[in-house]
């Protein structure tokens, strides 16, 4: 169990860094920064922000992920899981709205980190996340045809529904170059690793088609013909201005950017962990995370978190240590300093055939394939998740999507739990404490709880009980299968005891754990029902329910 918060930064530099692991880290840093710049400015674009607000995310944010993660080899950075929910905090707050929410975001996930949630946001269902992140993936191509078939089009309805509405209606003015464009990156990024493994395919299919397009003066829209120049310097430091209704009103936005960059950055640090062999630390993860979107919108960035694609790249290009995350960043910060002005030129279809391929790659429909096949309530889940998140909004779609989850889990918690009438009958098991071969006397029920007994259970239980038309003189039950009790099953029995005080009938519990009992001490409800009406196994129930039914005084 993680004890500690200490990046790992500080726990390599006490092992000792030595001139070859830097000679290692310092080739994947340049790798994975020139892999970086091509994403950054395409997830930015796609994010309705400037394109260098993604490479100034990837540089600010990335440099601090890297000096305080959890994980040795984080990439950290703008991702494709952003796009939907920053693009949608601008188009209703402007950027000054989203920076106030990424850094909200950022102070909640410090929190999440010093209070030990690192454990606990793995805990989101598995459907859930397979639902809401095909739905981005969706979210993402459609975001992309505009750029990709060059349609004439001024606006783009953020509205999953009336984009592709405007799509239909303005397919006629296509730019079969630009179309032609978006193919060409597409076929570079499939097929370009046949070629060469080393030089990232989205820096050759970005090279590739903006020398084209500039030789041959072939009329795309570009970055800079849509955006303007690149700035070729960081920007100054600049802290947007927070009040509480602004605070309030960005809360939702700002606990799913949270959310999303937990999971995103935990899973790829598992991910990280099963190639390197290590172990993160959640806990300081998530501190690292919190630090890094806090700091990011002061420097004109966006949302960033744990980059799957970028991390394993640093790790098949040889990073072992911090080292090379924050050589990608210095790589990215050299890159903006001297080379900025040239990704005006870059085609925007170029850009939309990159997000294309990164939509497909991150929908992982194989993923959700299995999920299909396995639980109904699981591909409930998984659809209804996927559904909001195209249609209404992923804040919503992460909220309903846990809370469905839940319940459909309390049910099938609820459909394990079983209450049975046992009185004389037999067991269908073969065990020590089973009823077989025991003579349960006249005027004694014995009924058995099998599952937790918590709220979900409560109501089948005192259904049960009501089906019991005559009033035994003793009720025995037996709750050796009764691993967690709760409050509501703990009302449950309250009810069943007072109950039978009324009718006369004596109740005595038998097998009970260490869990119910505490709970039952804890209530009162022990000492109600008497340590004495407690027994240890079933025998010595049947034995105490003789000597009651031989004391007809004894209630």
């Amino acid at each position: 169990m993680e004890t500690r918060i200490e990046p790992k930064f500080l726990t390599v530099l006490r092992e000792g860094y030595t001139r070859s692991m830097f000679t290692r880290d310092l080739g994947a840093g340049l790798i994975v920064g020139v892999l970086a710049l091509p994403l950054a400015l395409a997830f930015a674009i796609a994010s309705g922000v400037k394109p260098e607000q993604g490479l100034f995310t990837a540089i600010v944010a990335g440099f601090l992920v890297s000096a305080l993660s959890g994980s040795r080899v984080q990439i950290g950075g703008p991702t494709g899981a952003f796009i939907v929910i920053v693009y949608s905090v601008v188009q209703r707050y402007g950027y000054d709205g989203l920076a106030v929410a990424t850094m909200l975001a950022g102070g909640l996930l410090v929190v999440m980190g010093l209070t030990r949630m690192g454990a606990v946001i793995k805990f989101i269902p598995y459907p859930v996340t397979v639902g809401f992140t095909a739905g981005i993936a969706l979210i993402i191509l459609s975001s992309q045809l505009r750029d990709f078939f060059g349609l004439s089009m001024n606006n783009v309805p953020a509205d999953f529904i009336e984009k592709w509405s405007a799509y239909a209606a303005a397919i006629a003015t296509y730019n079969l170059t630009a179309l032609i464009v978006g193919v060409a990156t597409i076929l570079i990024l499939v097929y370009w690793a046949r070629v060469s493994r080393k030089v990232p395919s989205p820096i050759v299919a970005i090279l590739v088609t903006t020398a084209v397009v500039q030789l041959f003066h072939i009329p795309v829209e570009t970055i800079g013909s849509r955006f303007g120049s690149v700035p070729h310097r960081l920007p100054a430091p600049h802290i947007p201005r927070v009040d509480f209704a602004t605070v309030r009103l960005l809360f939702s936005p700002a606990l799913s950017i949270a959310l999303l960059a937990g999971i995103e950055s935990l899973l790829s640090a598992v991910v990280a962990d099963g190639m390197t062999g290590r172990r993160h630390r959640s806990n300081t993860e998530l501190v690292a995370q919190g630090v890094a979107n806090i700091v990011s919108p002061i420097f004109g960035g966006i949302p960033a978190t744990g980059a799957i694609a970028r991390t394993a790249t640093n790790v098949n290009s040889g990073g072992r240590t911090p080292i090379a995350g924050m050589v990608h960043a210095l790589v990215l910060l050299l890159i903006l300093l001297f080379f900025g002005k040239w990704a005006a030129l870059v085609p925007m279809a170029t850009l939309a055939g990159i997000l294309v391929v990164v939509a497909y790659r991150m929908s992982e429909w194989r993923l959700a394939l299995r999920v299909f096949r396995s639980t109904k309530s699981d591909t409930v889940v998984m659809l209804t998740t996927f559904l909001l998140t195209v249609l209404v909004d992923l804040t919503v779609a992460i909220q309903v999507g846990v809370v469905l989850a839940a319940l459909l889990f309390i049910k099938r918690m609820s459909d394990v739990t079983q209450t049975r009438v046992l009185a004389d009958m037999l067991d269908e098991e073969d065990e020590e404490d089973s009823i077989r071969g025991r003579r349960i006397p006249e005027g004694v029920v014995v009924f058995e709880v099998n599952g937790p007994f918590f709220f979900g259970a409560a109501d089948k239980f005192k259904s049960t009980l009501n089906t019991v038309r005559k009033k035994p003189r003793v009720l025995i039950l037996r709750m050796r299968h009764v691993m967690t009790l709760d409050a509501t099953g703990l009302r449950a029995l309250e009810d069943v005891y007072e109950r039978s005080r009324r009718d006369g009938t004596a109740l005595i519990l038998t097998g009970v754990h260490m869990q119910p009992l505490v709970v039952m001490k804890q209530s009162g409800f022990a000492d109600r029902v008497g340590v004495e009406n407690m027994a240890t196994s079933l025998d010595v129930a049947i034995r105490l329910a003789e000597a009651i039914i031989a004391s007809p005084a004894r209630v």
